[in-house]
């Protein structure tokens, strides 16, 4: 088995890091506080192939796979999470969809301008009643002649403010339920009955526009059914599947983040030692011990996080390692920069600070895409499959 990460991907690595630092880092605080991402910075991501980074270059993307798009997330996420969730919703759930289920003319259509940055993808999944439960969705389609009508809203929808095309799921039959009674349809902002409601003002990840979608007889074009009419369901569940994974790969860069913040700060920063004299705090054992944890902690979540990218680019089942790796790696990113906090004292609390932002960005990822309970859910019900019980 060779772990050595191929050397255009090293080369990838290396480019996407120059970038964050030089262009994203500088203004990330600047994006949290004004709670927008620069117009620039997103112009930027396209034209070096970021926002298309997993997907076939006839498509317009980079081709680099879901390694490539796990390696992006990485390193976006160690200096601004905001960011990285635009990427996130705009890649791994909004334009997925179009790349797993999309016909060939709507690939042309939208997937092509969105994995080139000339537009952003949005995926429509969650109401005020189906957060968790996504099955128990209300917004309805119903056919009239060319067109599907879309009555409905959806909440919590990252880059809903600003996409050019929203995958919305809807029920076309009520009576079939979820895994039949649900279509993906293609949404432009344009359309007919479409409107962005109230935008949300989040703790953290305060620089990626979410907002209610609403459709009052949002007229949709029949051709912009995505998939096959009734598989919507399907359709959502294993794009999720990618998309948990990229937010594994985001927790992964950003508890990277807190630990190399607590490094800098146990090296400057003195304490009394043991004979009263003042000495780097990286002397004192409890902050060995904690780097040490949060040290082994990485390594667990990065092998987890490229051995899942690994079996989804060899077109493997990877639903339960996706849900391991959002659920473990989420978990590690929340006790890592709450540790890295603790020890840093009123200086991890200073607004403006890495950590403190650090840990209003992080809280979210326990949260979205399936809370941890849910994917624990996931996980149990994949594993009890194998041996032939269905939950």
């Amino acid at each position: 088995m060779d772990f050595t990460l191929p050397k255009e991907y090293q080369m990838l690595q290396r480019t996407l890091r120059e970038f964050v630092e030089s262009e994203l880092a500088p203004v990330a605080r600047d994006t949290d506080r004004l709670e927008r991402q620069t117009d620039a910075n997103i112009r930027k991501l396209g034209q070096m192939g970021m926002l298309g980074m997993p997907f076939p270059q006839k498509y317009g993307g980079a081709g680099a796979g879901e390694l490539g798009y796990c390696l992006l997330m990485e390193e976006v996420s160690r200096v601004d999470s905001s960011t990285c969730t635009i990427i996130g919703a705009h890649i791994g759930i909004g334009a997925m969809t179009i790349y797993l289920d999309g016909n060939e003319e709507q690939k042309q259509k939208y997937l092509v301008p969105a994995a080139r940055g000339e537009m952003l993808a949005a995926f429509a999944l969650t109401e005020p009643g189906a957060g968790s439960d996504a099955a128990s969705i209300r917004t309805t389609a119903v056919r009239k002649g060319d067109e599907y009508i879309l009555n409905g809203s959806k909440i919590w929808i990252t880059n809903g403010p600003t996409a050019g095309v929203l995958t919305v799921f809807a029920v076309t039959d009520k009576a079939l339920g979820a895994r039949g009674g649900v279509t993906a349809f293609l949404v432009e902002p344009t359309f007919e009955g479409f409107s962005v409601g109230k935008l949300y003002d989040k703790m953290g990840i305060r620089g990626s526009g979410t907002a209610e979608i609403i459709m009052q007889d949002c007229r949709v074009p029949k051709q912009n059914v995505l998939g096959k009419v009734g598989l919507g369901f399907v359709t959502a569940m294993k794009t999720l599947d990618g998309g948990r994974l990229g937010l594994g790969a985001g927790s992964l860069g950003g508890a990277s983040a807190a630990l190399d913040d607590l490094i800098a700060y146990a090296k400057r920063k003195l304490a009394c030692g043991p004979h009263g004299r003042m000495e780097a705090l990286a002397h004192q054992q409890y902050v060995q011990w904690a780097v040490a944890d949060i040290a082994a902690d990485l390594y667990a979540l990065r092998q987890m996080v490229y051995h899942c990218a690994w079996l989804c680019d060899r077109g493997e089942k990877f639903s339960q390692q996706s849900a391991i790796v959002k659920m473990f790696g989420s978990d590690i990113a929340g006790r890592t920069i709450e540790r890295v906090q603790q020890i840093m004292g009123q200086d991890g609390v200073m607004v403006g600070s890495n950590i403190e932002r650090g840990m209003r960005d992080e809280r979210i990822s326990r949260i979205f895409e399936g809370t941890n309970e849910i994917q624990r859910t996931v996980i149990a019900g994949e594993i009890f499959k194998q041996v032939g019980i269905r939950l």
